[in-house]
């Protein structure tokens, strides 16, 4: 990868230009915020190794359905601050968010979760039920206890093997290979997958990735929880998986999400993990269906 290729640097500054800089609870992040202000809030809430910036196509996409797009950076990845001291893990990321969505004035939304944005998502919709209008659960897992991280995505969650791990995706051709495996097709290019890099490593190498790797929470407790949340939910949910998804794949995670919303089908996309590179109007749409009938 050429991570100073004038296409890369061109790309983070548009995405820089695209949204502003906010602070919640003592630590400055990034968000993309678009569409009119009197428009029904949508945040978008991202996982790892991504950020804000994976939304960059959705956002536009809710905003011209007069929707307000918002995607914001958690801590320790993207243009978020990095503290040494955060908590990283899902019920600490989730508290950050719950003081983002207040710093940024949003007294109910629609939430977007992808990925372990599921969890730190369903910790906000746990803790403040009334605040949500609808949910969309794209590629998640829900029942955390039986989650196992990907192949690709374990060896970070390890001290040492992690920081060897992140070390070699900056090896020219190897994070656009992963990526294209799991997370995109070949419609997004490869400067597009080489800006995930810098927004991943940040100003501390990284660090504050491997913390929230090795913050995951797949227990009891917590499946009980999430479980809980969305049985009792009151707001309407849906399920949108991208079916070429080799880490979470349909016939295990994707159909658990929808065993465990109640649901009796979900939307099934052409796209892998990151459904939001290649299927941005769908899911736009998706959500635009539940806006005006929730309030």
């Amino acid at each position: 990868m050429n991570l100073t290729s004038p296409k890369v640097r061109s790309l983070l500054a548009l995405h820089r230009a695209s949204g502003r800089p906010f602070t919640a609870d003592g630590i400055g992040s990034f968000v993309l915020d678009q569409g009119p202000r009197d428009g029904e809030a949508v945040v978008c809430v991202h996982g790892v190794p991504a950020s804000a910036f994976l939304y960059r196509k959705v956002v536009p996409a809710l905003a011209a359905r007069r929707l307000r797009g918002i995607a914001v950076d958690l801590p320790g990845l993207g243009l978020a601050e990095r503290p040494a001291d955060a908590d990283y893990s899902w019920t600490g990321l989730g508290r950050w968010l719950g003081s983002a969505v207040d710093a940024l004035e949003l007294e109910r939304f629609h939430l977007v979760v992808h990925d372990i944005g599921g969890p730190i998502g369903f910790e906000v919709a746990a803790a403040d039920p009334g605040r949500i209008l609808s949910l969309t659960i794209l590629n998640a897992p829900v029942a955390v206890e039986s989650f196992h991280r990907p192949w690709m995505m374990e060896p970070f969650a390890h001290p040492a093997l992690g920081r060897a791990w992140l070390t070699s995706t900056q090896i020219p051709g190897v994070f656009a290979t992963l990526m294209r495996h799991a997370g995109m097709t070949r419609k997004v290019s490869t400067a597009e997958i080489d800006c995930y890099v810098p927004l991943l490593l940040g100003d501390d190498k990284g660090s504050a990735f491997l913390k929230i790797m090795r913050g995951f929470e797949p227990i009891a407790a917590k499946q009980r929880d999430y479980l809980g949340a969305l049985r009792a939910a009151r707001y309407p949910m849906q399920v949108v998986w991208g079916v070429r998804d080799p880490a979470l794949t349909w016939r295990r995670y994707g159909i658990q999400a929808q065993l465990a919303a109640g649901l009796d089908d979900a939307i099934r996309l052409p796209g892998k993990h990151f459904l939001q590179e290649d299927c941005a109007e769908e899911i736009a749409e998706a959500v635009h269906r539940f806006a005006g009938t929730t309030r």
